[in-house]
């Protein structure tokens, strides 16, 4: 910038540029907010918008009186420049900070058109900037706006040292050690907006690796209780292998039983067969009746013992079979509860590696 050139107003907004080739999406022109700022040159009488990124100007617009400044929205607007053949949009921080640059706009966009009317007229201005209409802001004041709440105004009483002021500000933003400042805020944002990440990865693995530990003690609780449940089946299968030796001994003495009631139909039947034949002695004959009927009564005594017997062994198969097939399913249950586990275990091992 020149000496001829002064700031009457600067405030900071995220630049953006149209894209050229669709027309349509924004191109953000800087990762951070810029100083944005209205500029007045006194040689040629003319204004423009300046805003610097490092060493490279990022806004460099003339103000025309055909231009217009657009709010789309409560923080951002836009105006197009023919001459850079490209749409400015700029983002604020409040909606405040965007009438105000837009109240600018259109004071200064006034100013150009009475200056380009002067220029015509070919009529001679010590101070272009002083002759502009009382209802005109006066180029001189600068207005800077920092923040929400930071509006400033900073006024001198000697507009030489205003633009003294300025241009070593400005200077000094364009030398290597504003360059190198710029840079190291940027890393700087970087870095702490990495470590924001990184911090509230780390809550939440903290609370990962708090609701794993509890779901882990409540996994091994219910194990210890499986396993329990498990040697009581264990020990109940032990009676019921002491049962199943009297099942057998049952099986036995019922066999026993079935050869006994076998043996006795024989000798029934071969009574019955001597019955005929040996009917003329009445002594023998009456024994043997009295011995066919003692016969027929243990018969029957042996059936009912046989059906006992084979009543009880129907309700101890029933109750193995129950007994074994509640053995088996905790045993599933015990398999899936171990396989969770080992996945929990294995989910913590990898948190801690991390």
């Amino acid at each position: 910038l020149c000496r001829r050139e002064q700031p009457i107003f600067s405030t900071r907004a995220h630049v953006f540029q149209i894209d050229p080739a669709t027309k349509r999406n924004w191109i953000p022109a800087s990762k951070h907010a810029l100083t944005v700022s209205y500029f007045y040159d006194a040689t040629r009488n003319v204004y423009r918008i300046i805003s610097v990124g490092g060493t490279k100007a990022i806004i460099n617009s003339t103000i025309t009186p055909n231009m217009t400044f657009t709010k789309t929205s409560q923080k951002f607007g836009q105006w197009a420049d023919s001459r850079a053949n490209t749409v400015y949009g700029l983002g604020f921080a409040s909606e405040q900070h965007l009438s105000q640059f837009a109240e600018k706009f259109q004071e200064v966009k006034e100013a150009a058109r009475l200056a380009r009317e002067k220029s015509q007229d070919k009529t001679e201005l010590t101070n272009p900037a002083l002759s502009i209409p009382s209802h005109q802001v006066l180029p001189s004041p600068i207005i800077s706006s920092n923040g929400p709440g930071e509006d400033k105004l900073f006024r001198s009483q000697s507009a030489d040292v205003e633009i003294t002021t300025e241009k070593e500000r400005l200077k000094k933003m364009l030398s290597e050690g504003s360059v190198s400042e710029v840079q190291w805020e940027a890393e700087f944002f970087s870095l702490q907006d990495n470590n924001n990440k990184l911090v509230a990865a780390l809550h939440e693995a903290n609370a990962n690796v708090d609701q794993w530990k509890k779901q882990l003690a409540a996994y091994q609780e219910e194990t210890e209780t499986l396993r329990q449940r498990v040697a009581e089946l264990e020990s109940q299968g032990a009676h019921d292998s002491a049962g199943e030796n009297n099942k057998e001994d049952l099986s036995q003495t019922l066999e026993e039983l079935e050869l006994l009631i076998k043996t006795k139909d024989e000798e029934i039947q071969m009574l019955k067969s001597q019955k005929c034949s040996r009917w003329e002695a009445e002594g023998e004959r009456e024994e043997t009746l009295q011995k066919l009927q003692e016969l027929e009564t243990r018969n029957a005594e042996l059936e009912r013992r046989l059906r006992l017997a084979e009543q009880t062994l129907a309700e101890s198969l029933a109750e193995r079979e129950k007994m074994q097939s509640e053995v088996v399913k905790v045993a599933e249950i015990m398999d899936v509860k171990i396989f969770e586990l080992g996945e929990i275990r294995q989910g913590l091992a990898k948190l801690v590696e991390g």
